[in-house]
């Protein structure tokens, strides 16, 4: 009940008329629903630039997040080699520097690299690794038996064949978290955008929300709820479909050590 509250008075203020938000007592089911409210708030401000900007960034980024650290997380698993229980100590290591220690370090390179006001610092991380998928994925990995390693290696597969055709497809829960937890983090990112994005057609939606509270909120509430709403359903519906793969991959994760 203390998180639906919020969202369901979110739906009602989205379905009403400015006049119906601050009536006392509440009404919570609108009479009669203002479902114009909706292709209402995309005029007010380009919301589907927003929506496409947000969108191209998410992907490019759970694709990043999925390839990099399901390779390097096999590495640290599977593969044996001289100082790797080190190195990867040193990589979950990274987990301990706060943001705010490295903010201003990778601001500076990507403004050298001429980055600034692009896509390029919100999606080229997650090609270079995340310590925190790199440890659910290693850990989900060290649960898979060696033996299904070691017969496709006698029938001559190499790693890369073993990890696409068998660690892979055995791995789908651990995999499937790595995306939600992907998709959550940049589809609701705030802060990244608003340092890097200064053109307003390069927004995303979490800042393009915060432009239309800053602008329309004082009396544009319903419009603002309308589109708060219509941000959420894409998280609700990712978590909604694959929850039973992001619960078995949190749970599997920690079996092994």
């Amino acid at each position: 009940v203390a998180f639906l509250l919020p969202f369901a008075w979110a739906v009602s203020t989205s379905l009403k008329t400015p006049a119906q938000i601050f009536v006392f007592p509440p009404e919570w089911i609108p009479n009669p629903p203002q479902w114009q409210n909706y292709p209402d708030a995309f005029k007010v401000l380009p919301f589907g630039q927003f929506f496409i900007n947000t969108t191209v960034i998410t992907v490019i980024s759970m694709i990043g997040d999925v390839l990099i650290n399901v390779l390097v997380a096999y590495g640290f698993a599977r593969i044996r080699f001289a100082g790797r229980e080190a190195l990867f100590i040193m990589v979950i290591a990274t987990m301990m520097l706060p943001m705010q220690v490295t903010l201003i370090p990778v601001y500076m390179i990507f403004s050298r690299l001429g980055w600034i006001d692009t896509f390029y610092p919100l999606t080229v991380p997650s090609f270079f690794g995340n310590p925190f998928f790199i440890f659910l994925l290693r850990q989900f990995f060290m649960t898979i038996p060696f033996d299904l390693e070691d017969s496709a290696s006698i029938d001559g597969a190499g790693r890369f064949r073993i990890l696409v055709s068998i660690m892979a497809p055995l791995s789908g829960p651990a995999i499937a978290t790595v995306a939600v937890m992907s998709f959550m983090n940049h589809w609701q990112d705030f802060f990244a955008p608003l340092l890097y994005l200064n053109s307003r057609e390069k927004l995303t939606i979490s800042l393009g929300l915060r432009m239309f509270e800053s602008e329309y909120a004082g009396w544009d509430w319903h419009h603002l709820m309308a589109m708060t709403i219509v941000t959420t359903i894409p998280s609700l519906l990712l978590f909604f479909f694959a929850q039973r793969y992001f619960i078995s991959g949190i749970v599997m994760t920690g079996i092994k050590g």
